[in-house]
């Protein structure tokens, strides 16, 4: 099974999200082809409400469990119910490339 529905699956398990967008962005880094190690999700959950940022990203963490161990890089853009208007996360920064020698 591929980790993009592992994490969807996890997520929404644990979150119930009102909506939810797992995408693997490894291809804009300095990765092998067909790696798995860099997402960006968007969940938006009744479970975020009334908490920080810092406080919802624990919760994607805590969902995640041991498959966080399995990631390179995380990007999260959490929203609580009232937060959020149908819009998508922006677009993630190009890979700087930074374990590459320069």
């Amino acid at each position: 099974m591929r980790k993009q529905d592992i994490i969807v699956g996890l997520l929404t398990e644990a979150l119930a999200p009102l909506h939810l967008s797992v995408e693997n962005e490894s291809h804009m880094h300095n990765v092998p082809p067909g790696s798995e190690s860099h997402f960006k999700v968007q969940i938006v959950s009744a479970a975020f409400s009334g908490k920080r940022m810092v406080q919802q990203h624990q919760l994607v963490y805590v969902a995640m469990g041991d498959m966080m161990a399995e990631i390179h890089a995380l990007a999260l853009h959490t929203l609580a119910p009232d937060q959020w208007h149908g819009q998508a996360a922006g677009a993630s920064p190009n890979c700087l490339g930074g374990s590459k020698a320069s």
